[in-house]
């Protein structure tokens, strides 16, 4: 079990990387609260993802990556504008969907191959 909440709390803090980044390279949000309120949305859409799919049974599996990828993308932008009411340009749900494409899908799929090269 607590392998399954540190791979929670690795999807988490991939989502805030994702926003740090963004902030940073933005210039913007450059406090704690103001980070906070930008990662909550999406956040949300993760934890909907890990619900929704059940990922606790299964959190390594890529098609369980997938799925939260979808959630934490799609949920976090729908909050993100209506809830939030802050800017969702194409250009940023294109760059938060490749992110989090590579990241939390990324590591799902680079420990398939390991465990797969090595028969476990």
């Amino acid at each position: 079990m607590k392998n399954r909440v540190l791979l929670f709390v690795a999807d988490v803090a991939l989502v805030v990387l994702f926003v740090v980044i963004g902030t940073r390279n933005h210039n913007t949000d450059k406090n704690v609260p103001d980070i906070a309120a930008t990662v909550a949305p999406f956040l949300i859409g993760l934890s909907v993802g890990w619900i929704a799919t059940r990922a606790w049974k299964t959190p390594s599996a890529v098609s369980t990556g997938i799925a939260i990828w979808i959630s934490t993308v799609g949920v976090g932008m729908l909050l993100r504008h209506f809830a939030w009411q802050r800017g969702t340009a194409g250009a940023f749900i294109v760059v938060a969907a490749i992110f989090n494409l590579f990241t939390l899908v990324g590591w799902r799929v680079m420990r398939e191959n390991i465990v797969s090269r090595r028969g476990i």
